[in-house]
């Protein structure tokens, strides 16, 4: 009989830091998972907190939360709108609000205290926040303003209006502002809010989206100015929901006081415009407007734009624009904001008047230059690479460049504004001299999510790796999603999503970013229930299946890391909707491929594979695309399970086994004992699929591994294969297997690319084209799961897995997490056959720990415990501080 030894149960409660034991500590209370938003989505919000403890076992029992319309009240526990009373509950992770109907712009306090397993009752949280947005048309009363110009959507316009206040006894100001492009806000010369290119993407022909901010401490009595500074982006002529060649915004300024609304000012055709110096330019033969840059004329440029003696200088009336009916509706994910500063490492000369500048690693953000003396009308031009072509320093071709012209008079400064650049080089032509490192600033800028991990081993190969990966997707994560490139193309591919799918979600704190980038995939949804390649959707976009089906297993992802119930009830509907397209396209049971459509093209399987692997091989393009849907109907009778369906559960499970042995009649080839052609991801998809009988599984597995030698040990699949063999990997404990693929060097592999100076992953093996890319970042989550040994059984991680898989080399580990619990920290090293695991976890988990068949004793906290039984026991420990030690440790 297995051993259970649960901690609570034998008493073992070992008290840590110190000797007195102080009451559990709320923190880090949120709101749909944001901190203290503004305007959120819905009038029923969720509620989210942590606790901190110095004991060992401390649980939560029970909660309370208070939620008033007035800070004051809720400070001394007066709850006008909720109080939940006393709620027996465990949970602390989104737990709905169930009080007085809330309405739009009204604001509301909240906090929450907690009785833990003693029945003892914690100190109330710190009061947080949360205000409800304008969620209908009936709450607007703007319109939407533009600037007509010759540049078009080119130009970055400012457009402005006065408006008085002759009380400051206001409440609260809030100000809602719906672009259409980016904006940025200043109220009396002062920009307002850290943010910047502003706002998250959407598909403009669904939806745009509302950012509001609080105004309060920025206004005067009297006379106050506000100017938008706007500019197209993605917002431009030719892409769907585009009705205007130019930027454009609606927004309003209202007083609340005691839930009440006056509406201060709006948007209309009152308002004047300028143009402000900045342009944007392409240079490509689309004139798409991720192919270009900016410029900026520093003879047109106003010096001290927001100055009283030059705010009527220049304006002129803008355009109110009649916009077609779409949803506009809150931003629910951060706001993009400059997260690292970088400065160069060296700037070497390349002719007489050219300079090619090294950051030292890739950067996609904006670039700041401080340049020497100018002439005026002197045109300086600076192109951006992520890469050279040669040792002579030249830039790749992607198509980056800005352009500054001088004023020739005082400091002159480029600094970029609405446009931003994945580079590492800059070449800066037709400067005199070259320019200092102290003069040139390089802002890496993505979403502002929690960066949620942590990683190191003994290896500092693995390091380089895992780090490398850890900077990519912080690289290709700027407007609430994760572009395949941040440069070429800036598109929110599916497969480049779904390589990157549990890597990311392990590794940062997605899930407004999830939740806001699976609204887009809903939106970009045809009537047939076709999907796009990319989300959003303004261009056709090459892929395949894997690409379009991706809101299955993100949905399912982001609600096993996060808990989002919501999630998986909201978009279930559009899953079952693509499924039954794939399966429109399934005569024969088997999906084959399907036409291509005007916003979309191509039919992949893998992708991006090593020269000498044939991914256009019809065999493996089916094998691929049909273990896909396999899988997906996995997670399908997965969701409808957590969503009630039994019925809907048990017909995906019938299809899924339906597909599982079409796949293998139609694929398996009994003489070699493999599928399709035969490669590593046709022989380790139908595995991880199921879609291979028991009995022949390790005849396979033993293929796969010949088939590894024969590519002398390295990887040889592509953006689909890597995360689906690492996938495979931690399931079945392949460690040493991964750990030696990892280890190799030349091409290809990780190794490869760090050699040749690499710091972030690339698009393909070889380096063509782009080496900042989401093709191969699927191995980051074999650091967490195999080598650290975390993996959630449970939503949210309430139950964790700690079983550490250690290859042969490998000595010691560090992992951290942050869950929707707390941090959970994993740290072990070995000495000898012995194994030393220090574990922090935090309140609300659950751990796992099963230890090998050979164990006969261990030590928890310092004390031994004997071994009985024919099986290995299962070690359960809640909330603590704990140090685990065993041998052998395989």
């Amino acid at each position: 009989m297995k051993l259970l030894l649960t901690l609570c149960l034998v008493s073992v409660f070992i008290i840590t830091g110190c000797s007195d034991i102080k009451s559990p500590v709320l923190f880090d209370l949120r709101c749909e998972n944001l901190k203290n938003p503004l305007g959120i989505d819905n009038t029923e919000p969720r509620f989210s907190w942590k606790i901190r403890s110095n004991k060992n076992g401390t649980e939560q029992t029970a909660f309370q939360l208070l939620v008033a319309s007035n800070r004051s009240e809720l400070e001394t526990d007066n709850a006008d709108l909720w109080n939940s009373g006393k709620i027996e509950s465990s949970s602390g992770v989104l737990i709905p609000y169930q009080g007085v109907a809330l309405e739009p712009e009204s604001i509301a306090y909240w906090k929450v205290r907690i009785w833990d397993e003693s029945g003892k009752v914690s100190a109330w949280s710190p009061v947080s926040e949360f205000s409800i947005g304008l969620l209908n048309e009936t709450c607007w009363y703007g319109s939407y303003i533009g600037l007509k110009s010759e540049a078009g959507d080119k130009d970055y316009p400012q457009l402005k209006k006065s408006f008085y206040l002759d009380d400051l006894a206001v409440a609260r100001l809030l100000l809602h502002v719906n672009s259409l492009g980016y904006h940025e806000v200043y109220i009396n010369g002062q920009k307002v809010g850290d943010g910047v290119l502003t706002p998250a993407v959407s598909q403009f022909d669904k939806r745009s989206l509302v950012i509001t901010y609080d105004i309060t401490s920025l206004v005067k009595e009297g006379y106050n100015d506000i100017i938008f500074w706007l500019a197209s982006g993605w917002y431009s002529s030719g892409f769907p929901g585009v009705y205007f060649n130019g930027a454009l915004v609606k927004a309003q300024i209202d007083n609340i006081s005691d839930n009440h609304r006056e509406v201060l000012l709006v948007t209309d055709s009152t308002w004047k415009g300028r143009s402000s110096g900045y342009t944007r330019i392409n240079r490509g033969g689309r004139d798409w407007f991720f192919w270009g840059g900016e410029e900026l004329d520093g003879r047109l440029a106003v010096k001290d734009i927001f100055s009283d003696n030059s705010i009527e200088e220049g304006w002129r009336p803008v355009t109110e624009v009649s916009v077609p009916n779409h949803e506009v509706s809150p931003q629910m994910v951060e706001l993009n904001r400059i997260m690292e500063t970088a400065k160069p490492v060296s700037i070497l000369p390349l002719t007489e008047n050219s300079f090619l500048v090294d950051m030292g690693k890739s950067v996609t953000g904006w670039v700041e230059i401080h340049f020497p003396e100018l002439k005026e009308s002197q045109e300086i031009l600076m192109e951006y690479a992520d890469h050279l072509l040669d040792n002579e320093g030249q830039l790749a071709n992607q198509r980056q460049a800005d352009r500054y012209i001088a004023a020739g008079e005082g400091e002159e400064i480029f600094r970029n504004k609405f446009y931003y650049h994945a580079f590492r080089y800059i070449k800066i032509s037709n400067l005199a001299q070259a320019p200092g490192l102290d003069s040139i600033k390089a802002y890496l800028i993505h979403t502002d999510y929690e960066l949620a991990s942590s990683f190191a081993c003994s290896d500092s190969e693995l390091n380089k790796i895992h780090d490398m990966v850890f900077y990519t997707l912080r690289n290709l994560s700027l407007g609430g999603y994760f572009v395949d490139c941040p440069h070429i193309e800036r598109l929110g591919y599916g497969g480049d999503g779904n390589a990157s799918n549990t890597t990311a979600l392990t590794m940062f704190n997605l899930a407004p970013l999830y939740r806001h980038w699976l609204q887009i995939w809903a939106d970009c949804q045809r009537d047939d229930g076709d999907m796009p390649h990319t989300a959003p959707n303004p261009i056709w976009a090459g892929g395949g299946p894997y690409w379009g089906g991706f809101i299955i297993p993100a949905s399912w992802g982001a609600y096993i890391n996060y808990g989002d119930y919501g999630i998986l009830e909201k978009h279930y509907p559009v899953m079952q909707k693509w499924l039954k397209y794939v399966e429109m396209h399934s005569p024969d049971g088997l999906l084959r491929r399907w036409p291509e459509v005007d916003y979309r093209n191509w039919y992949l399987g893998d992708w991006a594979t090593p020269e000498g692997v044939d991914q256009t091989a019809e065999a493996s393009i089916d094998i691929v695309n049909n273990c896909f849907i396999s899988v997906c109907y996995d997670h399908m009778e997965n969701i409808a399970k957590i969503l009630g369906k039994p019925d809907d559960a048990k017909q995906y499970k019938q299809k899924r086994d339906r597909l599982n042995k079409l796949i293998h009649q139609t694929f398996f080839d009994s003489l070699d004992n493999s599928y399709a052609t035969g490669t590593q991801i046709d022989l380790t998809y139908p595995l991880l699929a199921g879609a291979v009988p028991e009995d022949l599984s390790d005849l396979v597995k033993k293929s796969l591994i010949e088939e590894i030698e024969n590519n002398h040990g390295h990887f040889a699949t592509g953006l689909v294969g890597i995360p689906v063999f690492t996938e495979w990997t931690i399931e079945n404990r392949e460690a040493e297997l991964m750990y030696s693929m990892l280890k190799k060097k030349g091409y290809p592999g990780y190794l490869y690319m760090i050699e040749n100076d690499a710091t972030t992953t690339w698009e393909h093996w070889e380096g063509n084209r782009s080496r900042i890319h989401n093709c191969f970042n699927g191995i980051g989550s074999w650091f967490y799961q195999a080598l650290g040994g975390i993996r959630p059984i449970d939503a949210a991680y309430k139950k964790v897995l700690i079983q550490p898989q250690i290859p042969d080399g490998i000595t010691w580990a560090k992992t951290s997490k942050e869950t929707p619990y707390g941090t959970l920290i994993v740290n072990w090293e070995t000495e000898g056959e012995s194994i030393k695991i220090e574990l922090i976890i935090p309140v609300g988990m659950e751990i796992e720990i099963p230890l090998p068949d050979q164990v006969t004793e261990y030590r928890l906290n310092g004390s031994r415990f004997d071994l009985y039984g024919d099986e290995p026991p299962l070690i359960r420990i809640k909330s603590g501080k704990y140090e685990i030690s065993y041998q052998p440790y395989k």
